[in-house]
């Protein structure tokens, strides 16, 4: 009897890693629908109760269907039924059917985590077995139900010091109502009488591993955050930092995630002289998620390619177009500094363009606001191609920006609203920047009609990579910008 006790943990192992993996699948669906030191975040991400229950049902549909194609490796013994040992090996082991209720889970405040509980499962399994003794061989089929199975699991989120997500099992309970398994054909009476003694022991064994399993995946998914990159290049420039910033916040609706959402140029690496701002994210019940970008992240990234000196340009006549009314010669700009044909006649002219402070975007509710400083130095090419300096101006402009999403895009409108051109120095003598400033504005306007035109038509959002938005909504709000969302999770994902 005792043998027959320990040749059927193997057989129980193969049952409690089922049950315990349709646990952590749906744990882990939850994670993909959601997914943050003190300093405050400059990204938020807020998942629903809507999307936790969205998440939790994906994960039961998705274990429904891996179930019906589950087949279980074969198991081999021995038993010893008192005038030997009888081998044997259960073979093709699969279920049959499954009565899997969708589960329950809700968000838990302390610890601030999941709870999942899935009650009521039913599952029968059958397949082939075989025996031998001695010269005598036999075979036929089994099957195997389990009734009223209960799973209940605890997990809780954090944070490591290095601002990955982490996930650890807090508590874990497991009861089996009962179990029944059939043995046909052959001489599969002889298992009879040992049948009924071992049921009990069999779902002891079953339930007693349930728990460990569980707590293997869940120990499994934490390694796998761990070796989330918390760091990532956008471009050869720029590098995006967005490890968590706090504890996940969890109240009895909602799972709050602060990221800190800054980008550092590759090449200094410097920090900003400006700080992220608190901001505080609505809870919108209707959605399943929604998240929040500041206006510090937009800036971190101007300050990154500031700071490498990457915003400057040279401009050359070659760049001008033919139907612009200025061009880049000495003696093309008498109209606008009169002394400047006489003193280099018929020379081409370069102009450096260069910002002189970071530029700074602001969002207010309902509109997008951006500053910037510049500053144009204009050269005459000598002959023997050394530059000489002429002067140097200075350009303080601000701009205006509507967005909004439709039909999946990311729309918007601009419009200037100051533009001012001033004269900083000069070799050439002094002269009034009133018509160079008014040429330069219809260049802007130029500009913007482009510009709009391509907002007008849009950008199609970015599909993410388990997921795509369903009616995406973008709201402009006091410091932040925030898109509020459902989702919907892409048919190929794997939880595996």
């Amino acid at each position: 009897m005792s043998q027959l006790v320990f040749d059927c943990e193997e057989f129980c192992c193969y049952i409690h890693c089922l049950l315990s993996k349709m646990v952590v699948s749906v744990i882990l669906a939850l994670m993909l629908v959601s997914c943050t030191c003190g300093e405050n975040p400059a990204i938020q991400v807020v998942l629903t109760e809507k999307g936790l229950q969205y998440g939790k049902h994906v994960g039961a549909g998705w274990i429904q269907e891996k179930l019906e194609v589950v087949t279980l490796p074969d198991i081999s013994g021995k038993v010893y039924i008192g005038i030997g040992s009888v081998s044997y090996t259960l073979t093709g082991v699969r279920i049959t059917k499954c009565d899997f209720p969708e589960p329950s889970v809700e968000f838990t405040e302390s610890p601030a985590g999941f709870k999942t509980s899935t009650s009521g499962l039913s599952i029968a399994v059958t397949g082939g077995w075989r025996t031998r003794y001695g010269a005598i061989h036999d075979g036929g089929t089994f099957d195997m139900a389990l009734f009223n199975v209960d799973v209940t699991s605890v997990v809780e989120l954090g944070k490591d010091p290095d601002g990955h997500m982490s996930v650890t099992s807090v508590s874990c309970d497991a009861h089996i109502g009962g179990l029944d398994i059939n043995f046909y054909g052959g001489a599969s009476w002889i298992f009879e009488p040992f049948v009924e003694h071992f049921k009990g022991r069999i779902r002891a064994e079953i339930e007693d591993k349930i728990c460990p399993t569980v707590e293997e995946y869940i120990v499994n998914t934490e390694q796998s955050l761990q070796a989330m990159n918390v760091s990532f290049d956008v471009n050869e420039d720029l590098t995006l930092d967005i490890p968590l910033t706090g504890l996940p916040v969890i109240e009895n609706s909602s799972l709050n995630l602060g990221f800190k959402g800054e980008f550092y140029s590759i090449k200094t690496h410097q920090e900003p002289p400006f700080e992220a701002q608190p901001f505080v994210m609505p809870v919108k019940s209707g959605y399943m998620l929604s998240a929040g970008l500041s206006e510090f992240t937009v800036n971190s990234a101007f300050y990154g390619y500031y700071s490498a000196g990457l915003l400057q340009a040279i401009i050359n006549d070659s760049m001008i177009p033919s139907t612009s009314p200025v061009h880049l010669n000495t003696s093309l700009m008498g109209p606008f500094i009169p002394q400047l044909p006489k003193m280099f006649p018929g020379l081409l002219m370069t102009l450096q363009v260069y910002a002189t402070d970071v530029p700074q975007v602001s969002f207010h509710s309902g509109a997008v606001k951006m500053g910037s400083m510049a500053a144009v130095k204009a050269f005459a090419i000598q002959p023997n191609s050394t530059q000489t300096p002429l002067f140097k101006l200075l350009v303080d402009s601000e701009f205006s920006s509507k967005v909004w999403i439709a039909e999946e895009r990311l729309r918007g409108s601009m419009t200037m609203e100051n533009f001012t051109l001033s004269l900083d120095s000069t070799e050439v003598g002094t002269f009034n920047t009133d018509a160079l400033a008014s040429v330069a504005k219809m260049g802007v306007q130029l500009t913007l009609s482009k510009v709009n035109k391509q907002l007008t038509e849009g950008i199609m959002l970015p599909r993410l990579k388990h997921a795509q938005l369903v009616n995406p909504v973008l709201t402009l709000e006091e410091g932040f910008i925030a898109i509020c969302s459902d989702a919907e999770l892409l048919e190929d994902i794997d939880f595996n």
